[in-house]
């Protein structure tokens, strides 16, 4: 069920700290594993992606998980699809709060992978007593490209909110999607689409470049969720670095169209 917090004048840490992924893209596991420790009370959620899983597997994410921090999961599932469908199932028994896939069969209209992927883990919720995972779709354009896609597909500026809306359609939870792409899929999905984004930058860093986007710009636009690694690994405080960039979501969500304070959850299996 979503959560609404109904004073926009006011907002709560805890509900901040959700807003914020920290991706683990370290080369050691026993590092990744230290800032887990150092900031497990203070964010959202750790993303692991494809060099810590190889390096770590599953016992990586135990670990993870033992010390009271959520996973995004984030290996893009692109296989057959039923090898698509018992990863998916593995991904929900290890209780990670997210995993992503690619968008089968978007190029002709077909959402029939992700529609039996999401089943399958509802399935195996209710089979199993375990908690639901939201599950996403990855609908960059540059990660969705394909030797087999049409011509058009992949430049199409269109793309992104096609495969939004596929996703949605096959009752995906969301997307993950750059920053310039939030708006029109939050336009076209509903405030009720989880939208995960990476690509944003510290606020004290952005001045280089006027086109980077901040985690305010990209909650301002309608992102749910915003990954950061880098800046927060490699500063020399990291929660502090943590503690600016909450603030930042802060503002991004007092200077939102959106009036409410949503602190998103899975949707109910």
């Amino acid at each position: 069920m979503t959560q609404y917090w109904p004073f926009s004048g006011l907002t709560r840490q805890n509900a901040l700290r959700e807003r914020l992924i920290v991706s683990l893209d370290l080369r050691d596991r026993g590092d990744a594993l230290k800032l887990v420790d150092r900031l497990a009370r203070v964010v959202g959620m750790f993303k692991v992606g494809r060099a810590l899983f190889v390096g770590g597997g599953p016992d990586f994410i135990r670990e993870i998980r033992r010390r009271g921090a959520e996973v995004f999961l984030d290996l893009k599932f692109h296989d057959s699809p039923q090898k698509v469908l018992r990863a998916a199932v593995e991904a929900t028994r290890l209780g990670v709060k997210m995993f992503d896939l690619h968008p089968y069969g978007s190029t002709c209209g077909s959402t029939d992978t992700m529609t039996r992927t999401r089943a399958e883990v509802a399935r195996i919720c209710r089979t199993e007593g375990l908690r639901r995972p939201s599950i996403l779709a990855v609908a960059t354009l540059s990660d969705t490209k394909s030797p087999n896609s049409s011509a058009r597909a992949p430049e199409s500026p269109d793309r992104v909110t096609e495969i939004a809306r596929f996703a949605a359609d096959a009752s995906l939870d969301g997307v993950v999607t750059w920053p310039h792409e939030i708006t029109q899929v939050r336009n076209t999905c509903g405030r009720r689409f989880i939208i995960v984004t990476s690509g944003v930058r510290l606020r004290e860093t952005v001045n280089a470049s006027a086109n980077a986007p901040t985690a305010a710009d990209a909650i301002r636009a309608g992102a749910d969720y915003v990954v950061i690694g880098s800046p927060i690994w490699r500063a020399a405080e990291p929660l502090r670095a943590v503690r600016e960039i909450t603030d930042d979501i802060e503002r991004g969500l007092r200077n939102s169209p959106r009036r409410t304070f949503e602190i998103l959850n899975p949707r109910p299996v």
